[in-house]
């Protein structure tokens, strides 16, 4: 009950919001003044967020009425009932606040577990982002993320775990094993971008590319019988070789810097806070540096770059290494954990972590800071899914399904930016009037006329 009531508050200040946005504009419209609201909503920083806020209002909104639907729908594996819906509703929308249940109703409260391991996994979710947002605002696709995300865990496990730590400090080796991740996603993010400056080779076909080389690549390396480095493989009983050791086989994982404290019995260790500082340099680099404006001034208009002289082949390759690197970075923290094992067979798959940081960027508008906390919903719709397995009898995959979702009206992000700063205008009566069809000498009329 006091999970509905939340709910209910949050939809009347919400719904209350636009109710008086909406009807001070219109006083403010036909008084001739400009209310302060009316100024925002000419941001266009403000305007990224509300598209970006509508799609995900949207998304959630379409999820709750899918998971009414289903009820309506029974299978022979999954028989659900009204009251299912409504706490999967409430699961979708605040899971991370589920704390069990008692006597039947959910318990909604703090809970350290699922903060901390939202946290943790928003950390390689927010450099996988960071490395999509970075190439599209230099004017290209790294849809290669997930090969360079696979090249950043090879170098990183094999650096950290080849260096004895009883030779030298664990903390040297972590720094180690991190620059060195970072270097190989580099490294293999300006292939790319090579091809792309020098034989104007299309960054997407390139980057799918280099994916799947990355995935037979690294499985050559951990190859349990031919691998150069096989014997990095776990061989325990329930490894199996199939596991590479994790870090802390070598006494090397990145420290806790205190969150295990706060979100006790959780994933989370300090990578959540090194991620954050490298979204906020790589802002600052963007958008108050030359170099970065040098970047987003390819990426806008090369010939007149190029004109200005600004040398538009280094930009792209440096572009595509550094979304490389930011990739490979992502790797490196989420492997580094000291928590986390890494299956080496990855010639037929590749890490959906690479993949997911094309919504968080789409999301973010591209915005390094943005980017922070569309990874961090991300990460937080993944958990709420974990409930919704474990607290009802859906799956946690109808939140795989939301997420899609959002993605999807996220692509109309453009869409929504016109229709909040009045560029598209709305018209009800016209959509569902029975004689709408105008000529364009009656349309030209009626602008002349207003």
């Amino acid at each position: 009950m006091l999970g509905w009531l939340f709910f209910l508050i949050i939809f009347i200040l919400i719904a209350g919001f636009f109710t008086f946005a909406y009807i001070t504009k219109k006083k403010a419209i036909k008084a001739g003044k400009t209310t302060w609201l009316m100024k925002m909503e000419k941001k266009e920083s403000v305007q990224a967020v509300s598209s970006s806020l509508l799609s995900i209002v949207l998304g959630l909104l379409i999820g709750c009425v899918i998971l009414l639907l289903l009820v309506f729908i029974p299978t022979e594996s999954m028989t659900l009932s009204f009251k299912n819906a409504i706490d999967g509703m409430q699961l979708i929308i605040a899971g991370i606040f589920n704390t069990g249940r008692a006597s039947g109703q959910l318990v909604f409260d703090f809970n350290p577990v699922n903060f901390g391991n939202m946290l943790f996994r928003a950390t390689p979710l927010i450099l996988t982002g960071l490395s999509v947002a970075v190439s599209f605002k230099t004017g290209l696709f790294n849809i290669g993320a997930p090969g360079q995300y696979l090249v950043g865990t090879a170098a990183t496990l094999i650096i950290a775990l080849s260096i004895p730590s009883s030779v030298i400090p664990p903390f040297i080796i972590w720094i180690l094993a991190f620059i060195g991740g970072i270097i190989a996603g580099a490294i293999w993010g300006s292939v790319p971008g090579i091809f792309k400056a020098f034989l104007n080779v299309n960054e997407v076909i390139t980057c799918i590319m280099m994916n799947w080389i990355a995935a037979n690549f690294v499985t050559m390396l951990f190859d349990k019988t031919t691998g150069p480095f096989k014997y990095l493989l776990d061989p325990s009983g329930t490894k199996n070789f199939a596991f590479v050791f994790k870090t802390t086989h070598n006494n090397v994982a990145t420290s806790k810097m205190g969150l295990d404290l706060i979100f006790k019995g959780s994933q989370v260790n300090g990578g959540i806070i090194i991620a954050i500082l490298i979204a906020i340099v790589i802002y600052v680099i963007i958008n108050k540096t030359t170099f970065g404006y040098q970047l987003r001034a390819c990426g806008s208009n090369k010939n007149a770059a190029k004109y200005a002289g600004i040398n538009e082949k280094t930009s792209t390759i440096i572009s595509m290494a550094i979304a490389g690197g930011l990739a490979a970075a992502g790797a490196s923290l989420y492997y580094l954990s000291g928590n986390t094992e890494f299956g080496w067979e990855t010639y037929q798959t590749l890490p959906a972590v690479g993949f997911n940081g094309i919504p968080v960027a789409l999301l973010a508008c591209n915005n390094p800071l943005g980017v922070i906390f569309s990874a961090s919903f991300i990460s937080l719709l993944d958990v709420n899914g974990m409930q919704l397995k474990y607290m009802t009898p859906y799956n946690e995959h109808i939140t795989s399904i939301i997420t899609a979702i959002i993605v999807y009206f996220s692509a109309f992000s453009l869409l929504f930016k016109q229709i909040i700063n009045g560029s598209i205008k709305i018209n009800i009566k016209n959509i569902f009037s029975r004689n709408n069809k105008k000529t364009i000498e009656e349309v030209e009329t009626e602008e002349v006329t207003e």
